[in-house]
């Protein structure tokens, strides 16, 4: 088959590497696009600024090649928008509608705008027309379901343009003209035609061209599957598929009747492959995923999707990975296919065996970050050679580009409902895969995503001991985004979660929690209470160093509440209990905050004698920026009692300790509180 690519939801046509793309017919399309971005609005007439951006929406049917014009306009006219093109999809391959929320953070992240985890819909709209105030910039909203989808989207600038992409008309937008496309012009339909198949049979045969073309309507999708067709039979007529086209099914669209003749001209194995990327997350697809679908290798995999390219039938990603797209228009028809010659066994088991590769890939991209563990390794080599990944570096790149397919994995698994166990693995893998190489903070979107899917399971599941870790996770998402009343209600969730799967973790976890958000409402009395119930779960369970660190937070509760008395006696069992358990440097910061509190009891000699303790204690847990630190709090405290020089001393060895970058004390403790414990609990491991 020869090596061409063409978009199959459009008239773009790629071939030859030299040969440069062409972008066929549309020119009244594209000349009255163009001009109705400077047409006068409403507004303008009646001597109003416009408020908002201009809306140019494209509506046609999928395959009519609406993208691909849309695209083709953006191109145009780009280079009058210096602050670039900021596209999102706003439906599913099966025709499911977007949340305006997921697409709202999609823009966000174009434009490098950081936008709190779990934040609602409302929020993130007003977050995104604040980012883009001020920019001149193009949004291209693809396959738009609803006017309440480009409404949500659409910025207040009037330097701004919106490009919508629709089936229909969006009422409900004011002064939108719509662009609706129609099939290609003769000469345009048949110029496509030649490309996708070589001209030769073309131009011996231009009658019979023309009636291919008129047989799919003029519609880009439908010639460049029959242009695939013909590419890989070079001794058939063009006149012989214009017929087959005619008699050989009851289809009623071309685009249909077109690929009901490729599929059924293929391989049973490729015909297979082909019918079961219906199941590909997003409509992406690479050749493990396909390998997995299918049951076959992935180099013979990755040689069936190239053919499908060929042929018309997919189209290769912008992207450095080998990624595939199912084009829109196909995805509906593929369906069909698989519903008919797949039993729904058969569909269910190549979903597990797609989920089950994606897990084992994830493991593999988490365990490449372990260096340092023998386990890890001997699990990397245990794995075959076309799982494992050369070095971190390739594996987080994998990650970043797969992005959307795993997280579509995801949902789609969540979704189904059959198959949780598979789905709380996914997830597990996908949060700690995440974590590894990008870190919670960079991640906490789409971690707040996952825990929510991760909730849907247990409670579908009636599975209290994973429905109490998604809770946690989710309310220390909200907890870090300012949601503390939210965070409250999800940790008290948690605890009765905890409760009912006598997990003594999670129920510890979650008293603390209720504690903490309690601190941070300024509610001192409520907070101490729960650090107290939670300290003596620890005690009970003798497990010391927890309860070394719950004395510190009932500590800290005490101390913001203004009872010192109280406050000293918790943070010198603190202390006491760091130092049974021979940790140094914990030792060190609890002494650190008992002299903060003896000096806010009006004791500096007391506080000064702790401080001198703590600046020991820290030196030998190697701790030079604590060290620091409590210099500086020693010098502040010797110029209270009247001795600069000794003060000026201090100083001098913090400077030196840490050159120009002295850390700032603050006047009070933090209201986080310190020594909170690790925010990640395991998702439904």
């Amino acid at each position: 088959m020869t090596d061409q690519a063409v978009d199959t939801d459009g008239v773009r046509v790629t071939g030859d590497a030299a040969v440069p793309d062409r972008f066929l017919g549309r020119v009244r399309e594209l000349k009255e696009l163009c001009a109705d971005i400077e047409r006068a609005g409403l507004d303008t007439l009646s001597g109003r600024k416009a408020p908002r951006a201009r809306v140019l929406l494209i509506a046609g049917r999928p395959g009519s090649g609406r993208t691909t014009l849309a695209g083709e306009l953006v191109r145009r006219i780009a280079d009058r928008y210096p602050d670039g093109v900021l596209r999102t999809r706003l439906s599913e391959p099966d025709g499911s509608r977007v949340p305006v929320e997921r697409a709202a953070r999609e823009l966000l992240d174009a434009l490098d705008v950081p936008a709190p985890a779990g934040a609602a819909e409302d929020e993130l709209s007003e977050t995104l027309r604040t980012a883009l105030t001020g920019r001149r910039a193009v949004l291209l909203l693809d396959d738009a379901v609803d006017a309440e989808q480009v409404d949500a989207l659409l910025p207040d600038s009037p330097d701004c343009l919106v490009v919508a992409v629709s089936e229909g008309p969006l009422t409900g937008i004011s002064d939108v003209r719509p662009c609706t496309l129609g099939g290609l012009d003769t000469k345009s339909a048949v110029e496509l035609l030649s490309r996708a198949a070589g001209s030769v049979r073309v131009t011996v045969d231009p009658r019979a061209a023309e009636d291919l073309a008129e047989q799919c309507q003029g519609q880009p999708a439908a010639l460049v599957v029959a242009g695939g067709w013909l590419a890989a039979r070079p001794k058939a007529a063009v006149a012989d598929l214009a017929k087959q086209l005619h008699t050989g099914t009851d289809e009623g669209t071309p685009i249909g009747r077109a690929v009901h003749l490729v599929h059924a001209a293929l391989p049973g194995p490729a015909a297979r492959t082909l019918r079961l990327l219906s199941l590909a997350p997003a409509g992406l697809v690479d050749p493990h995923t396909a390998s997995a679908l299918a049951g076959c290798s992935v180099s013979s995999a990755r040689t069936t999707l190239d053919d499908f390219v060929s042929l018309g039938l997919l189209h290769r990603a912008d992207s450095p990975l080998p990624q595939y797209e199912v084009p829109g228009c196909l995805h509906p028809l593929l369906r069909g296919l698989a519903e008919v010659h797949e039993r729904p066994a058969e569909l269910q088991l190549a979903r597990a065996r797609m989920l089950e590769r994606t897990v084992r890939l994830l493991q593999s991209c988490r365990a490449i970050t372990e260096t340092d563990s023998a386990l890890a390794r001997e699990k990397l080599l245990g794995m075959p050679r076309s799982l494992r990944f050369p070095h971190p570096r390739a594996a987080a790149d994998w990650l970043r580009l797969s992005r959307p397919a795993l997280l579509a994995s995801a949902r789609l698994a969540v979704a189904d409902g059959e198959l949780d166990t598979l789905a709380r693995r996914l997830m597990s893998q996908l949060v700690r895969a995440m974590v590894a190489h990008f870190g919670t903070h960079a991640v906490a979107s789409d971690l707040y995503g996952i825990h929510g899917l991760v909730l849907d399971v247990a409670e579908r599941r009636h599975l209290p001991r994973e429905k109490a870790a998604a809770l946690l996770n989710l309310g220390d998402l909200d907890a870090r985004t300012g949601r503390t009343a939210d965070a409250l209600a999800r940790y008290r969730a948690a605890l009765d979660a905890g409760r009912a799967a006598r997990d003594p973790y999670a129920v510890c976890r979650a008293m603390e929690s209720v504690g903490g958000a309690h601190l941070e409402l300024g509610d001192y009395d409520r907070a101490g209470d729960w650090f107290g119930r939670a300290l003596t779960e620890r005690l009970a369970r003798d497990e010391r160093a927890e309860a070394a660190r719950l004395y510190g937070r009932i500590g800290a509760a005490h101390t913001y509440a203004g009872r010192y008395g109280e406050a000293q006696r918790n943070w010198r069992a603190a202390v006491a209990g760091h130092r049974k358990n021979g940790d140094p440097a914990a030792q060190a910061r609890s002494l650190s905050e008992l002299a903060r509190v003896q000096e806010y009891a009006g004791r500096p000699e007391d506080s000064l004698r702790t401080c001198r303790e703590a600046v020991e204690w820290a030196r030998r847990a190697q701790d030079t920026r604590l060290q620091a630190a409590l210099h500086l709090r020693l010098a502040d405290t010797l110029e209270r009692l009247g001795d600069p020089a000794s003060a000026t001393v201090h100083r001098g060895v913090a400077e030196r300790m840490l050159g120009d970058e002295a850390p700032q004390e603050d006047a009070a403790p933090e209201r986080s509180a310190p020594e909170d414990p690790a925010l990640e609990h395991p998702a439904g491991t």
